[in-house]
């Protein structure tokens, strides 16, 4: 092969080499960020450093070689209209993505099903708006409060992910509420053998999310 063509040949393959030297290069200088907006359940209330949601969840997406991190901002008792007040302040981390667990504490507080969805409206519209894909973790009402309570409250979910097209975990405590064995002494804290499971049970959602953001962000 002539000096010529041998430069003409090797031309293409240096620039893609370059290519994918500069998108690695890219990735690990920018990580998928996912913000975390949440309550304690989020938060992480009661646990041991490490064993919060987002710290598994973040641990297991760099165990898989994904480059995340996930930021916890959940907030012991915030309600849906705590976590929409604050959404602006979240959003200045500049996030990929997004995890939504809010309404837990409404519910507990026993308030009108139809503020927490105007509440929950506001914040998933935002985060269209911002094109930051979101995976939504439903809640479902204390039992004590009764059937017209529940039969207002439980829907909110399914429908707000439907409306703006957003993933839906339709209940973030599955598997785990209401076992003595997976909860801290107050019976609605996951204890770290709950969370793990929680952690476990969202994880395929966690990386559909990240998959969209990466998408949204070519």
């Amino acid at each position: 092969m002539s000096g010529a063509r041998f430069k003409h040949f090797l031309g293409p393959i240096l620039i893609s080499l370059s290519l994918a030297m500069a998108g690695r290069a890219l990735a690990a200088a920018a990580p998928v960020k996912i913000l975390a907006l949440g309550t304690s359940l989020t938060q992480g209330l009661g646990l041991p450093p490490g064993t919060e949601l987002t710290a598994l969840l973040e641990a297991r997406l760099r165990a898989s070689g994904i480059d995340a991190k996930v930021i916890n901002a959940g907030v012991s008792g915030d309600t849906s209209a705590g976590g929409l007040s604050r959404l602006d302040w979240s959003l200045a981390d500049n996030p990929n993505a997004a995890i939504v667990e809010l309404g837990s504490n409404d519910a507990l507080l026993g308030l009108n099903p139809s503020q927490t969805e105007k509440n929950l409206s506001a914040i998933l519209a935002k985060l269209k708006a911002a094109h930051i894909p979101v995976l939504l973790l439903g809640m479902r009402a204390p039992r004590n409060l009764g059937p017209e309570y529940a039969a207002q409250f439980d829907p909110i979910y399914s429908k707000l992910a439907k409306l703006y097209g957003d993933d839906l975990y339709p209940f973030v405590l599955d598997g785990v509420a209401l076992n003595p064995k997976l909860n801290q002494a107050d019976g609605i804290h996951p204890n770290p053998a709950g969370e793990k499971i929680v952690a476990d049970r969202l994880y395929p959602y966690v990386l559909k999310l990240v998959a969209e953001a990466r998408k949204g962000n070519r």
